[in-house]
């Protein structure tokens, strides 16, 4: 809705009820404006259609793991000159551009690299991990890397293209991995299934060593409070237990403030089942 319909203090008194939202001078909305709505409400805004990249385009590819509320835009002929909170305007040639749901988006590998470009490591492999889950294909991300050759950061993400694996479930199983891949611990089978007495898959773990019948578990925030899926993971790891499995949680701290304590709490299982084995 452009704010022609109403007179300014319509506008105002709207907005400060709750009635309207402001999406971008001028342009407001009485739904709540989620990312889709923000960038289609950019037309009237910038007279062009914009073509969006970086995190914007991850988003609407379905691969996005930063949430980032940002909305970025390629504008490679310098048109849109606006300085709008919220909108970041990036010049980029060579970018190859797809149709998503009628709106114009860097093609799918190529966004995955690039935006992994501006990432850190550990963020960077979550973002291609999530790009392959959703079905890029790995060839197809190496060809991406490829043409953004001599760019910033890309060495980073060409260094990390042999680590990427589309079972990873969520960005922190992705980070998890490339701690223990650079700590030394040896590779882990991702999503490891385990069969019941009939031949049923029972669960699927993590992060798996089944010669050492050790396995370790992300253990996000997502259940903490939730009594019923508590006593579910209870179950489950006893369960496991009873088979001979030794579980080892893991949590975002243990990951990202206590890295080193993590990786030899692991390496000191693997040996201890070694010597046992």
């Amino acid at each position: 809705m452009l704010r022609t319909e109403f007179t300014e203090a319509d506008i105002r008194r709207m907005v400060k009820h709750g009635v309207l939202h402001r999406i971008w001078h001028g342009v407001y909305t009485t739904a709540e404006p989620s990312l889709v709505l923000r960038l289609d409400a950019l037309v009237p805004v910038l007279g062009v259609r914009p073509i969006a990249c970086l995190g914007t385009a991850a988003q609407l590819h379905g691969f996005d793991v930063q949430g980032g509320s940002a909305i970025h835009i390629i504008d490679p002929l310098q048109r849109c000159r606006h300085c709008l909170p919220g909108l970041h305007v990036h010049q980029r040639l060579g970018a190859p551009v797809v149709v998503v749901d009628g709106r114009h988006v860097t093609e799918p590998a190529w966004t995955a690299v690039e935006f992994a470009r501006t990432l850190t490591r550990p963020r960077a492999l979550a973002t291609l991990d999530a790009a392959v889950r959703v079905g890029v294909s790995e060839s197809d991300l190496a060809a991406a890397a490829r043409c953004q050759a001599g760019r910033r950061g890309i060495v980073v993400v060409r260094d990390l293209l042999p680590l990427v694996d589309g079972r990873a479930e969520s960005p922190m199983e992705s980070e998890t991995r490339l701690l223990l891949l650079d700590g030394g611990v040896p590779t882990p089978e991702l999503q490891f299934a385990v069969f019941d007495d009939f031949g049923v898959v029972r669960f699927y773990l993590d992060f798996a060593w089944p010669a050492f019948m050790l396995a370790a578990e992300y253990d996000g925030d997502e259940h903490h409070g939730n009594a019923l899926a508590v006593r579910r993971d209870k179950a489950r790891v006893a369960w496991l237990q009873d088979r001979g499995w030794l579980i080892i949680p893991i949590t975002a701290d243990d990951v990202r403030r206590r890295p080193q304590q993590l990786l030899a709490r692991i390496l000191a299982h693997l040996a201890a089942r070694a010597a046992i084995a």
